[in-house]
This record gives C-alpha cells, sequence and structure tokens, in this order.
C-alpha cells in the first residue's frame, strides 16, 4: 500500500457478532432504538457508513457534537453479514497494488453496493494513530440486507461518548480509558484481507471466527 500505516480492522466482536458505530440525527436515532433497526426516516436509497472503530467515529462526530450527528448508535451485527459486505466491497480510492488499472478499478467500484475506505484511526485526544480504521458504505442491496437481516441489537451510546469526550478534554485520560469498548484487531480470511487491502491478522478459523 501507499504508506507505512498498518490497516486492520479493529473492534468489538464476539464468536457471532461485530460491533459497528454510527451517528444520526436525533429523529432517525429515536426510530432505530425503538424498533432495534433502521427504519424510516432513515433513508435506504442513501449510502450509509459504519465504523468499526470507536475512536474514528468519535474523531468525525466530534463526540456528538456535529450537527446530524448527535447522536452515537452501537450496532451489533451477525459477522457472516459484516464478511459479506466486505467480500462485495470496493476500495473507494485507485490502489494500484490492487486494481489493474484505472479503468478496472471504476468498474469494479460501479458493480460494488459497497465502498471500503481506510481512514486515520484516533486516540482520545484526537491525534493519528499508528495504523489506520476501515469505515464501510452500504448501499443498494447491501444497506437492505443490514437494515433486515444482519442487525441484532441497537443501543444508544451518546451518554457514554459525551462522558468520555468530557474526560478526554480535561485531560483525564486514564479514567477515559476505562469507557472503551474493548476493541480487537479481527480476524480475516486472506482473501477478504486481499480485497480490501488489509495487513495481516490474527488468522480466521474455518467457520469464520476466531472463538471468542
Amino acid at each position: 500500500m501507499s504508506d507505512d500505516y498498518a490497516r486492520q480492522i479493529r473492534a468489538a466482536y464476539t464468536a457471532e457478532t461485530i460491533t459497528v458505530n454510527q451517528a444520526y440525527e436525533p429523529q432517525i436515532a429515536d426510530a432505530a432504538v425503538r424498533a432495534g433497526t433502521l427504519v424510516p426516516p432513515f433513508s435506504r436509497d442513501r449510502m450509509t457508513w459504519i465504523k468499526p472503530s470507536f475512536g474514528c467515529m468519535m474523531h468525525r462526530s466530534g463526540w456528538a457534537s456535529k450537527p446530524g450527528q448527535e447522536r452515537i448508535l452501537a450496532v451489533e451485527i451477525n459477522r457472516a453479514g459484516f464478511e459479506w459486505a466486505l467480500a462485495h466491497s470496493c476500495l473507494s480510492h485507485f490502489t494500484p497494488a490492487l486494481h489493474a488499472s484505472p479503468e478496472a478499478w471504476a468498474a469494479a467500484k460501479a458493480a460494488s453496493p459497497v465502498r471500503a475506505q481506510w481512514d486515520p484511526d484516533r486516540s482520545l485526544t484526537g491525534g493519528q494513530l499508528a495504523h489506520r480504521a476501515i469505515q464501510i458504505g452500504l448501499s443498494g442491496d447491501a444497506v437492505r440486507r443490514y437494515a433486515d437481516e444482519w442487525i441484532r441489537s441497537i443501543s444508544d451510546i451518546t451518554a457514554t461518548v459525551r462522558r468520555v469526550g468530557q474526560l478526554a478534554r480535561a485531560g483525564r485520560i486514564t479514567e477515559a480509558a476505562r469507557e472503551l469498548p474493548a476493541e480487537r484487531v479481527y480476524p480475516l480470511d486472506p482473501a477478504l484481507a486481499g480485497r480490501i487491502g488489509a495487513d495481516p491478522g490474527p488468522p480466521a478459523t474455518a467457520s469464520g471466527t476466531d472463538g471468542a
């Protein structure tokens, strides 16, 4: 890849599920929490981005302070669905190491319902870490599968997000760190890792889980 930053998916996960984070306006968040999945006013006609990394989500949302991102949801989805998304994804940017040509990349992107993008991961103070975090954009059939098949539960974690943000801004990093979800490197099949340009991590088992 084009830089020295490691690309590994870090997330809170179990043997069957992985937790991703999303930021929404209050109306969408309230409806989703009540229904246990994404329902109107959420729109299936737009790309929706899911972020396994808590730190990346908090940096993007300004700790639940940016307009339209005032509520943070932790969405637990099944790992089979998450890995379907990876298997049907295309990177958001042309990468010579992975794509034969810009034209081949453009064709793959047009045919894929999923985008994968590697962004700098962030510390509690907003500093860039020595690895990148993935965010995954779902559109079309991927959004339908996400809302109708993959979601196991939705939790509103806005209060925790704001509390951690206040602690971090006050320099109380040790206290803030205690509130963080326990994220680990997610195990990927080599074919999936290759498709999204991820670096080697812990091996996946034949069943697609690591027995956690």
